[in-house]
């Protein structure tokens, strides 16, 4: 006579939840229960697992991302330009708002003027250079050189230390108009 619970009780459940498990999973998504719309709010607990997973993504992923041991007045201000042209719309910029627009995306893009507070360097190239899945974030290596992605984040690095007024110094100058 077996006696309950056995080992094998044990293993007979764990196959027979896992197998509920996977088909639960399957008709969660084929009865399309979750709510794929923008305007719709995230969960807390998905919030908090999409975002801790980049996280801990980025930053497992940016370890061996080389990068130079100082920022130029040069570099940076090419890293403004770019940022102009490509991440202030979405990102904003101190003393600049995003535009109007962003607000209906989910996740909506973070402001990036204490991006440095939170990313190291190497985790910022990681992310300008690789983007991210599933926020409207790009991959700009599609598109910037690497040397573009890095002036992005020297200028974001070099943000932390400058004066609010610069950025609209620099933009009302035209520092990025063609000469």
């Amino acid at each position: 006579m077996t006696r309950w619970p056995s080992a094998n009780h044990f293993l007979i459940a764990a196959i027979g939840l896992s197998i509920a498990g996977v088909i639960g999973g399957i008709a969660y998504v084929k009865l399309g229960v979750f709510n794929v719309a923008a305007a719709h709010p995230h969960s807390q607990l998905v919030e908090w697992l999409t975002h801790e997973t980049m996280i801990n993504s980025v930053k497992r992923r940016s370890d061996n991302v080389p990068l130079p041991p100082t920022v130029s007045e040069a570099q940076a201000k090419r890293g403004f330009c770019q940022y102009e042209a490509h991440c202030v719309m979405c990102h904003g910029a101190p003393a600049v708002a995003r535009e109007q627009w962003v607000n209906g995306m989910n996740p909506e893009p973070p402001y990036l003027l204490d991006a440095t507070r939170q990313w190291k360097p190497r985790e910022l190239d990681w992310i300008v250079r690789n983007g991210i899945k599933m926020t409207g974030m790009p991959a700009w290596r599609e598109t910037l050189s690497e040397q573009q992605i890095g002036d992005v984040v020297a200028y974001l690095e070099a943000m932390r230390q400058m004066p609010p007024q610069t950025y609209l110094r620099w933009r009302n100058a035209k520092v990025c108009a063609p000469r």
